[in-house]
């Protein structure tokens, strides 16, 4: 654990904080159907004193807090839905809902967030307008673009927005910062292949669709490899193939399913716009058609410079060089904040989990049954946050 330094207020309301993050651990709720977290989260913020709103994005929640004359306005935010996955930590604050769980540390997120709050609220040490923004359905269903689409930033307006992501496999309590891209896109390909099915013992009366899906699968393995630049990043890959039942006959159909990711909207285009016509095209040449579809899902977090630079080096100051990661680089992860940074500019940045291995505690991987948020890493991350929004709201 990187010793980092501990608002007095965080301190003495540690205990209280990692409760509340053990009890929405407990009680998970999947995006968009986060009521009692997104009540919990309200109740808290009205206690201390913030203006509640809710509704936006369908279960989100913002507080806001204005205080002294100064014009700024900032923006905070963090996730508050679960996976469905069912949890095997056997914890005492494991989950209680079976195929339910806080694999990806939004408990924590929302936690830590709720921390700050409270201290920020009591200290009033700002001048400006603070806004907490408690978003839903971050796995997948982009939530954050709901919440833009509501007319988040028209009613909340911010002149930047931070979060962060706890990161299993770097050292607990470090804090990564990077310009630019920090993580990738994160987009969605079905394809469809219809063929003829058959006997399988007269192949020559059909046309072979797992055939064709074979051919394609090792096709679609050069668009990174020989298409893509090697300086820029890129990934595809096919995580499902579905054709069939029995072993004597061809099926009229098969499916792939792929996830692609990015990190440079061009090459994320680029992407889509092969594996389309390369599906079509090693289709056709065997006889068989392709369908693709494919989805956009969630953009690359392209951190803004100047955003960037102005909480590292808050960072730099308030914790000292040995609390940062040193050549900090890109990670494959996606994550929907890319919607609210295409909107106001400001940063998004990971905060170490520890390392550990399934089911052993804080520091195992994300979207993983074994998983644990790190409640050591709460107290040093809330206090970034009040010192973030003190340096920034002077």
């Amino acid at each position: 654990m990187i010793p980092v330094p501990v608002h007095p207020g965080i301190q003495a309301s540690t205990e209280e904080m990692i409760g509340l993050r053990r009890r929405i651990h407990a009680n998970p709720e999947l995006g968009y159907e986060e009521f009692e977290t997104g009540a919990l989260v309200a109740e808290r913020l009205a206690r201390w004193g913030y203006a509640v709103h809710r509704g936006l994005g369908g279960t989100g929640v913002v507080g806001t807090l204005k205080l002294g004359s100064g014009t700024r306005r900032l923006g905070l935010r963090a996730d508050m839905d679960a996976l469905p996955m069912t949890e095997t930590t056997g914890l005492g604050w494991a989950s209680r809902r079976p195929g339910r769980m806080h694999a990806c540390g939004h408990d924590g997120h929302t936690a830590t967030l709720l921390a700050a709050a409270q201290v920020l609220a009591a200290a009033k040490g700002f001048d400006g307008t603070l806004n907490l923004i408690f978003q839903p359905a971050e796995e997948g269903l982009q939530g954050a673009q709901k919440m833009v689409d509501d007319g988040l930033f028209e009613r909340f307006p911010c002149d930047a927005i931070y979060a962060f992501h706890n990161e299993p496999g770097f050292p607990a309590g470090q804090f990564g910062f990077l310009p630019g891209p920090i993580y990738s896109s994160s987009d969605t390909a079905v394809i469809t292949i219809e063929g003829k099915g058959g006997h399988g013992a007269m192949p020559h009366t059909t046309v072979d669709p797992i055939m064709v899906a074979a051919h394609l699968i090792l096709a679609l393995q050069t668009l990174v490899s020989r298409e893509v630049d090697p300086n820029d990043m890129a990934v595809v890959t096919v995580g499902a193939m579905h054709a069939g039942h029995a072993p004597n006959v061809i099926p009229a159909g098969a499916e792939l399913k792929l996830t692609v990711r990015a990190r440079r909207p061009e090459v994320r285009a680029f992407l889509r716009k092969r594996i389309t016509a390369m599906a079509q095209a090693q289709a056709a040449v065997h006889g068989a058609s392709a369908k693709v579809a494919y989805e956009w899902r969630t953009p690359p977090c392209i951190n803004d410079e100047a955003a960037t630079a102005f909480v590292r080096q808050v960072a730099l100051e308030s914790m000292g060089p040995k609390a940062l990661i040193a050549g900090m680089a890109p990670l494959q992860a996606s994550d929907d904040f890319a919607f609210m940074l295409n909107v106001v500019p400001g940063s998004y940045f990971i905060v170490g989990n520890g390392d550990g291995t399934p089911g052993g505690g804080p520091g195992c991987m994300v979207h993983n049954t074994g998983y644990d948020f790190n409640d050591e890493i709460l107290p040093g991350t809330a206090s970034f946050w009040v010192t973030l929004v003190q340096a920034y709201l002077r």
